[in-house]
């Protein structure tokens, strides 16, 4: 594992609460909490002394403190306040990157060798903020910028090369991944050592791309370095004005249109920006500049919010007591890609990826999320998954349209496994699909077969009984997948429509007794006839399975055992059931 960069990260402990007393008055001293999503967010030290805590609702927050101050986040006012805190901080140390409104960070080596030592460098900074800002800091200092995070949560320096060992008895809730943790829990690890001692490979096999990079964080080293690389100097996007810009609104319109500049030519080399210099400059020469830093890709929304956040807190100089605006108005913007990465092979939208549709249906998604929540408008992205309920993802507008579960397409049905047609479809029912997709079809006892070619059917495609034997690993024409495949999963063709709520139904063989499904996987009957709720009965005219599964056996209340049929109807219609405690439900149709 490539050693991370020796990190120094100044956090302000409850920066909202402390945003919310330098704006807007609120008295910091008292019981206060800021609330997000009606869930307390950030509160004081008076409020956690009367049992008030981070995630718990209003009423139970104001139950447990009846005279609780309650104020409503807004992260433009905590990005105002701590512009000073960064400008003090640059008043000692130079390179500063905001990782958030109330943390930041810089590379440990030069402040350590100027002021002869880290622990000379972290004084040196806690003392020029509470000097300049009257702000209470804590440093942390580790190999990583998420070890010095922790780190500075304790005011501690870990020694270089020893990130790990602090953070082995850390609980594993500070991955804040709430799902992954979950499971981990779950699982019997309880701190980041547990899972750092997991080995990488199988961490990637399990848990995919978002559990191996937080298995990195836990194991000591850091998903990206500190500083990356430069960008091209052509990347840069810049705006010279003939009447300077004094007001906020003015310049966050002219931020807005640079932003969306950056964000185009950075489209057009497939690159996305995760660090973001803000350079301004005023009528009489003054020089402003600020690097903002994002864990994720900056798209051109959140690239015009730090712009519109930088130019807010520069033109109102919000600080303790006092106001230190520019000198003058801003005549030039500049803004700097200063960290970007490859941002290549992704499938175009609806609208395609660039045009004004794209940006009128863009901004139409936007207007509406924020009348009606970010959910209010999702978009689907194909996971991993046994049923065709689960193998979707509903992401908001505007998010990065990453799978839950990623996964390999899966080539053969078994790896490993060789499937060879021995009967002909004339033995067995018929199965109607779509023509196109039919052939893919060929079942027996829960395995899916290769496509019969060279066998004679008659009709439709349907299924051949088939034999299964083990054969020889076919030799890849091409790299293997870096993902592994899903198992377990349906095979095609995938349902065109998933009900919401499954209905339920009854399948019956020819005397009219219900069908079922043995230990043993065997049917009890033949399929001859579907009834869907209050319905008249159907005729199967084919069906294929059953494909069995038995999901979270560990877990009692979570478990789930089922047996999954493809069944096609004398009416055309082609469904998807599934049969579990004998009971039958329709969950999709295939178009």
């Amino acid at each position: 594992m490539e050693a991370a960069v020796r990190t120094l990260l100044v956090w302000c402990p409850d920066w909202p609460v402390v945003a919310a007393e330098i704006v807007a008055g609120v008295p910091g001293a008292e019981p206060v909490a800021v609330m997000f999503g009606n869930r307390v967010l950030a509160c004081s030290e008076a409020a956690r002394r009367e049992g008030v805590r981070r995630g718990l609702r209003r009423r139970e927050a104001q139950g447990r403190c009846p005279q609780l101050v309650v104020v409503e986040h807004d992260p433009g006012r905590d990005a105002r306040a701590f512009e000073p805190v960064v400008v003090a901080i640059e008043g000692v140390v130079a390179g500063v990157e905001v990782i958030r409104p109330g943390a930041c960070a810089v590379a440990a080596r030069g402040p350590a060798r100027y002021f002869g030592g880290e622990e000379a460098a972290a004084e040196r900074i806690v003392e020029q903020v509470a000097l300049e800002c009257a702000v209470e800091c804590q440093i942390g200092l580790a190999d990583g910028v998420f070890a010095a995070g922790i780190a500075a949560r304790a005011g501690r320096i870990v020694e270089a090369g020893g990130s790990r060992e602090f953070l082995s008895g850390v609980p594993i809730e500070a991955l804040e991944e709430p799902e992954l943790t979950d499971l981990l829990k779950r699982l019997g690890v309880k701190t980041l050592g547990d899972f750092a001692a997991l080995p990488a490979g199988d961490v990637l096999t399990r848990f995919g791309f978002s559990g191996a990079l937080a298995h990195r964080l836990a194991s000591g080293g850091d998903h990206r370095p500190l500083a990356v690389r430069r960008p091209p100097a052509d990347l840069t996007v810049e705006e010279t004005y003939d009447e300077p810009l004094a007001r906020v609104d003015v310049a966050a319109f002219a931020g807005r249109a640079l932003a969306e500049r950056l964000h185009d030519r950075l489209a057009a080399h497939g690159l996305a920006c995760t660090r973001l210099g803000v350079e301004a400059v005023t009528a009489d020469g003054q020089e402003l500049f600020r690097v903002w830093r994002h864990d994720g890709l900056l798209g051109a929304a959140a690239i015009a919010e730090r712009v519109r956040w930088q130019l807010d807190g520069w033109l109102t100089g919000a600080r303790r007591g006092r106001t230190a605006p520019p000198t003058a108005g801003l005549v030039r913007l500049r803004l700097v890609p200063d960290g970007v990465l490859a941002h290549v092979g992704l499938q175009p939208g609806l609208w395609g990826e660039t045009g004004a549709e794209r940006d009128r249906a863009h901004r139409a998604f936007s207007r509406v999320q924020g009348l009606l929540g970010p959910e209010a408008v999702v978009t689907p992205v194909l996971s991993g998954g046994r049923s065709a309920d689960d193998r979707v993802r509903l992401v908001p507008w505007g998010d990065e349209r990453e799978p839950e579960r990623p996964v390999a397409v899966q080539a053969e049905p078994i790896p490993g496994i060789e499937t060879v047609p021995v009967l002909e479809r004339a033995v067995a029912p018929p199965l109607r699909l779509d023509a196109p997709r039919a052939s893919h079809l060929r079942l027996v006892g829960g395995l899916r077969a290769e496509p019969s070619n060279g066998v004679e059917t008659s009709g439709a495609d349907g299924f051949a009984m088939v034999e299964v034997r083990a054969g020889r690993p076919r030799r890849a024409g091409r790299k293997p997948a870096a993902l592994p495949p899903w198992p377990g999963r349906l095979p095609r063709p995938s349902p065109a429509v998933v009900l919401e709520h499954p209905l339920p139904a009854v399948v019956a063989d020819a005397e009219g007794r219900a069908v079922g499904v043995s230990a043993r996987l065997e049917l009890t009957g033949t399929p001859a006839t579907l009834t869907v709720g209050r319905r008249e009965p159907v005729a199967v005219t084919g069906w294929a399975g059953p494909w069995p599964v038995d999901e979270r056996w560990w877990a009692a209340g979570e478990s789930r055992r089922r047996a999954r049929f493809q069944m096609a109807l004398a009416d055309g219609r082609a469904l998807l059931l599934t049969l579990a405690g004998g009971h039958w439900m329709v969950e999709a149709v295939y178009d």
